[in-house]
């Protein structure tokens, strides 16, 4: 078993930081355990993330460190904001706002369990507003030189009443400006991962635009056309070799979109990063030109 996998919860439950007391635990993954707190100075319900020392690698441990810094120097609406970092005996940990929704992934299941099958999918509408709400956040990101590098529904929460995409999970991000680190190897989600990032940790905002390129085709249909017997092993190949991964173009997958959609798509996930838009804004324009053709006014 991992480390991950042997913590007890409960050794953490109960424990003071701050003025924040740790209540229960919400997720946890290979990045650490998430909880949720109650900041008593301010009467509000926080989230607190924990790296337990039984997890502690030079590489977990500057990750860790990483996430909080890079996603602290943020400060926009469709971000996760943290507030604090610190580090007790047995684990590291820092405090952000609670969420109040699920992850985006936890969503799509939800929709596609739905009886009818016309309702397996959002609706375009809904669809669009997301990832546009996602580049906003990924422009503001990228003009401070912070590029993501893990973009995908599993990073996404959905803030349960208004529905607002929120980006969280800043554990691989990459601050450009800083030095290369020479012991990074590279790390991300085989299907969202572009391809030169496959090879290299020295990736660019065009690594996110090319994740939000396989986000916006995921989420306009039921389930994306992978190739067949598509493993993770199988796509990152594909990538490399620079052929496609999908049976079919968006609109075959999803007939009610418009043929438009496929080159948008296409443009945002080709294989050469020089082929994709060139930054967040310019793939902004090719959506609301969409929506104007095709869509309707908001």
């Amino acid at each position: 078993m991992s480390g991950i996998d042997t913590f007890d919860s409960n050794q953490v439950i109960g424990a003071t930081l701050g003025s924040a007391t740790i209540l229960k635990e919400l997720a946890r993954g290979s990045m650490g355990v998430v909880f949720a707190a109650f900041q008593q100075s301010l009467k509000r319900r926080i989230a607190v993330k924990v790296l337990p020392k039984c997890m502690y690698t030079e590489e977990s441990v500057r990750l860790f460190e990483q996430e909080a810094e890079a996603a602290a120097g943020l400060s926009h609406p469709n971000i996760v904001p943290i507030y604090e970092i610190g580090e007790v005996p047995g684990f590291r940990w820092f405090t952000m706002q609670l969420i109040e929704g699920a992850s985006l992934a936890t969503m799509l299941r939800k929709i596609a369990g739905n009886p009818v099958p016309s309702r397996r999918i959002l609706p375009i509408r809904t669809a669009l507003a997301i990832v546009r709400q996602v580049l906003e956040a990924l422009s503001y990101a990228h003009r401070r030189k912070v590029v993501h590098r893990d973009i995908k529904p599993e990073n996404i929460l959905v803030v349960a009443e208004s529905h607002i995409p929120v980006i969280t999970d800043f554990g691989i991000s990459r601050i450009v400006s800083a030095q290369a680190d020479a012991m990074q190897i590279p790390r991300g989600s085989p299907l969202y991962m572009a391809p030169e990032q496959i090879l290299s940790p020295e990736t660019d905002a065009r690594a996110d635009i090319f994740a939000v390129g396989i986000l916006l085709f995921r989420l306009l249909v039921e389930a994306l056309p992978l190739i067949a017997h598509a493993s993770a092993d199988e796509l990152l190949a594909a990538k490399l070799a620079g052929r496609g991964i999908f049976a079919c173009a968006p609109s075959q997958a999803n007939p009610r979109l418009h043929p438009d959609m496929d080159a948008l798509v296409a443009t945002a996930t080709a294989h050469d990063p020089l082929a994709r838009y060139a930054c967040c804004r310019d793939f902004l324009a090719a959506l609301a030109g969409y929506e104007r053709k095709h869509v309707g006014p908001h």
